[in-house]
């Protein structure tokens, strides 16, 4: 039985995953009802178009926490970025109200954290005992 840890291409083996947070301008309570459904949309549709796959997604009125795997060639920026800009620009195509009541869906900020499989001091160890192996 394969790992589900880990993601395998045909160039490497990785286990990345990152806590994504960002807020809505001014922490405007707007992630509700069915903004709050399409936005969940949105989000599990941009994640399989950029190949993460979604741990966890927990949508609050006004933040998003998003805890995804992605592969080495996806930098968390840009993780973040096409999250915040793909749902900021359709949900505000379909809901008006959100167009009208700020100047822009998302802060300009967000949060990222990784968390891995080990963690930093089993790594430095290994590493450290790396040749007392041979």
């Amino acid at each position: 039985m394969p790992d589900s840890r880990y993601r395998k291409t045909s160039g490497s083996v990785s286990a990345i995953t990152y806590h994504l947070v960002w807020c809505v301008k001014y922490r405007k309570k707007f992630l509700t009802g069915a903004v709050e459904v399409r936005l969940r949309e949105l989000i599990v549709a941009k994640a399989k178009e950029l190949d993460c796959e979604i741990i966890a997604l927990e949508i609050m009125p006004d933040h998003v926490h998003l805890f995804v795997s992605a592969l080495p060639v996806n930098a968390p920026q840009h993780l973040a970025n096409q999250f915040k800009g793909n749902s900021s620009r359709i949900l505000r195509q379909e809901f008006s109200f959100l167009r009208t009541r700020i100047p822009a869906l998302w802060s300009r900020s967000y949060y990222v954290g990784s968390a891995g499989t080990m963690s930093a001091e089993t790594i430095q160890k290994y590493i450290e005992d790396q040749k007392e192996r041979q």
